[in-house]
């Protein structure tokens, strides 16, 4: 007999997929356990009707006298029953159309902040915790786009504030600059659950909002951190290690080309510290970069 258990491990590998890495409560619960008083009485119930004559509830009940039936001692009343919480948006080419359109009609930064907290359009955002929008100054003559926030970025709302983040502050540092001088955003604004990789369709709803911010904080030189972003800004289809330390452009919507230089993400860079120095490397670029820029 089929023992289900393969269904039971397609299904684990599904919520894995998913990225479903928290319990809802610190220790099981056995439902089986607690609805077996139930069941039980529910047995013993079955037996009286079988019996010659009506049982004893039901004649009290013709009597008109008023009848309970004691619960079964040790059992446990059922939690109420759950409310199903209204199914997340599903994502597809009509929501990225609906990305497409509202990012255009943004006017300024705060606007389409506001756009992207109010926008619906991708599940991601009814697992986060919230919207990871920038930090920095958008007024600076420098950009850097990572890929998606992670734990520490969710609960606090900003970019790069984790192990990585400081990693970004120390190489900021190095070139003479910080938070205050730099703008710092990510191609998706809310972090993917167990930090999972984001699906070719939200990234493409995500997209419009990541280059029309890029389009109004209109910077003298974009950074992307990673392949990841710099698959989406600049269009490679290398990887990053290859094309890292040679400059190329994204020209916004409004025709505008910015010269920008894919690096290394600083994750990347605490999993593999030998190269440290190529991303050391592009920063001396980058610092030249702007200083010929004026």
């Amino acid at each position: 007999m089929d023992s289900g258990l393969p269904d039971l491990r397609e299904l684990l590998l599904f919520y894995a997929d998913a990225g479903v890495d928290e319990a809802l409560e610190d220790s099981p619960v056995d439902r089986f356990a607690e609805s077996a008083p139930l069941r039980r009485n529910a047995g013993a119930s079955g037996g009286a009707l079988r019996q010659d004559g009506p049982s004893p509830r039901v004649g009290e009940a013709a009597a008109g006298q008023a009848s309970s039936v004691p619960a079964a001692r040790g059992s446990r009343a059922l939690p109420p029953p759950v409310r199903p919480e209204p199914a997340a948006a599903v994502p597809d080419e009509a929501q990225a159309a609906r990305a497409r359109e509202l990012a255009r009609s943004a006017a300024s930064m705060e606007e389409l902040r506001e756009l992207l907290a109010a926008f619906d359009g991708c599940n991601l955002k009814s697992t986060a915790k919230t919207l990871v929008f920038s930090d920095g100054n958008p007024q600076a003559d420098i950009m850097f786009v990572g890929e998606a926030p992670g734990r520490e970025e969710d609960l606090e709302g900003l970019p790069f504030v984790g192990r990585s983040g400081r990693l970004l502050d120390q190489m900021l540092a190095a070139i003479g600059l910080d938070r205050s001088s730099a703008y710092i955003a990510n191609v998706i604004p809310w972090r993917p659950p167990g930090n999972r990789t984001p699906t070719p369709i939200e990234t493409e709803i995500c997209r419009p909002f990541i280059e029309r911010q890029v389009e109004l904080a209109n910077p003298k030189v974009l950074v992307t951190l990673g392949g990841p972003s710099a698959k989406v800004l600049l269009h490679a289809s290398e990887g990053v290690l290859r094309m890292r330390g040679t400059w190329k452009s994204h020209t916004t919507a409004s025709g505008v080309t910015i010269p920008a230089m894919p690096t290394l993400h600083p994750a990347y860079l605490l999993r593999n510290p030998a190269h440290k120095k190529l991303a050391w490397r592009d920063f001396l670029e980058i610092k030249a970069k702007l200083r010929a820029l004026g």
